[in-house]
């Protein structure tokens, strides 16, 4: 048996044609113009008889029923077990749609022509596999993260449109500017890395991890990778590595957390995409400067641990899925725009459409130790607080928490933030699960990490 470790990698283009649906706002937006191309990114990991995939694909969300259809295919051209791989999403809201979110639909043509793309790219990656060698590393990054989460001064109301109540916090105050307080919470300033070499020190693949939501510089309308393409591009550049090399930057723990300056605070080129490519670049510079000091282990082995843990949904009262059919029955949803009016309207719809859902949900968790590191995988838009707690506990030094990963079920806040309320906690398809659902899974992925470390 070959005890020599092995990785591959390649990238496969996954844009979309204009025309198609664009998801990750309140409504479905329509790709006109295409600023820069899209990518699944694969790194290939194999060990004896082990081997592993890291996928990131840049896409707002995949939902997990549509992630194992692409797991089954890869595992059946493959051989790669579907536990042994890591599918996730970057987050970027200037993509096709593969999954209904509020007003926006899924992209029927897309959902067809993706997951062979997908398919395409470990398949690549495990034809380029080659005697390789691995360095864990990170470096802080605190400039570019910021808690969207604020309390507010009075007057300033607050509403939430699930309760009609007040709420104690505001996600993103546009037009409350004069008003904000200050961020609720600590934000993760951690650019966490995985690299990879072949012996031969010709560059593989770079899998980066940082917290940050998005940029969001574009118009609407715009096919973009965002920061996560900008990363790409650069470090590639910076490295000098050739056509086949993979730099790959995945979304972490950020449910909460982004680069929107309400506050006037920073100094970011204001034109379309400038925002994205410095905060890109910068972000590459300083994962260069760290890999010039980079240990490589040349016999790494490789383990895994994964889980799904089945979860409750929070649904609404049969009293207040009675009063959401009714606003429903008497609301226009064609051509709606948000305001505080529509969104009450919108949340009543997702009442409505959270209540016809199964009462349950299959949650997968997932920890993959390559060398002396772990890469955690959660199904979800996490918060800082959670990565910051796993980092803190994690029973090895180099870890980092990959968000959106084999799926998708929404935010899921830590259970405090429920008090607070906002954006990320109002009950929809996009945060649906019980309040003690963060508890639980952080738990769950810590205890698969402490079994990866024995």
């Amino acid at each position: 048996m070959n005890d020599q470790f092995l990785a591959g990698a390649a990238n496969v283009d996954i844009t979309p044609p204009l025309g198609t649906y664009i998801n990750g706002d309140f409504v479905a937006h329509y790709a006109q113009y295409i600023h820069d191309p899209l990518h699944a990114r694969a790194t290939v990991f194999q060990h004896r008889e082990m081997l592993v995939a890291i996928v990131v694909v840049d896409i707002c969300v995949m939902p997990k029923d549509f992630v194992d259809r692409v797991k089954a295919e890869i595992n059946r051209q493959t051989g790669i077990l579907p536990a042994n791989m890591l599918i996730s999403s970057t987050h970027t809201h200037a993509a096709g749609s593969v999954a209904s979110v509020y007003l926006g639909a899924a992209d029927l043509q897309y959902m067809h022509k993706l997951p062979g793309l997908i398919v395409k790219s470990v398949l690549l990656a495990k034809q380029n596999l080659r005697p390789a060698k691995l360095a864990w590393g990170s470096v802080d990054v605190p400039e570019h993260v910021l808690c969207r989460r604020y309390s507010m001064h009075q007057p300033y109301r607050a509403n939430n449109p699930v309760s009609g109540n007040a709420d104690k916090i505001k996600t993103n105050p546009f037009d409350g500017e004069d008003l904000i307080g200050e961020g609720i919470a600590k934000t993760d300033p951690q650019v966490s890395f995985l690299a990879v070499k072949g012996i031969d020190d010709e560059w593989i693949s770079v899998v980066a991890n940082y917290s940050l939501h998005y940029v969001g510089d574009w118009d609407n309308g715009t096919i973009s990778a965002d920061y996560f393409g900008e990363f790409s591009r650069q470090l590639q550049a910076k490295l000098k590595a050739g056509d086949g090399f993979v730099g790959a930057m995945s979304n972490g723990t950020s449910g909460n957390i982004n680069i929107w300056d309400f506050l006037g605070e920073k100094d970011y080129p204001t034109g379309k995409f400038e925002k994205s490519k410095f905060i890109g670049g910068d972000i590459a510079e300083k994962v260069y400067q760290q890999l010039q000091q980079a240990e490589w282990d040349s016999n790494p082995s490789l383990s895994v641990q994964y889980t799904e843990i089945e979860l409750k949904l929070r649904k609404p009262t049969a009293a207040e899925l009675q009063k959401a059919e009714a606003v429903v029955m008497e609301s226009n949803y064609e051509g709606m725009k948000i305001d505080n009016e529509t969104l009450a309207r919108l949340y009543a719809r997702e009442q409505v459409l959270l209540n016809d859902l199964p009462d349950t949900l299959d949650f997968p968790v997932q920890a993959i130790r390559i060398g002396n590191g772990v890469i955690g995988g959660l199904a979800a838009e996490m918060f800082a607080e959670t990565g910051l707690w796993l980092k803190e506990h994690s029973s090895v030094k180099d870890y980092f928490t990959i968000g959106l990963a084999n799926g998708n079920t929404g935010y899921i806040p830590p259970q405090h933030e429920f008090e607070n309320g906002g954006y990320e906690t109002w009950r929809s398809r996009t945060s649906k699960l019980e309040t003690n659902a963060e508890a639980v899974v952080k738990n769950e992925l810590l205890s698969l990490i402490n079994k990866l470390s024995r």
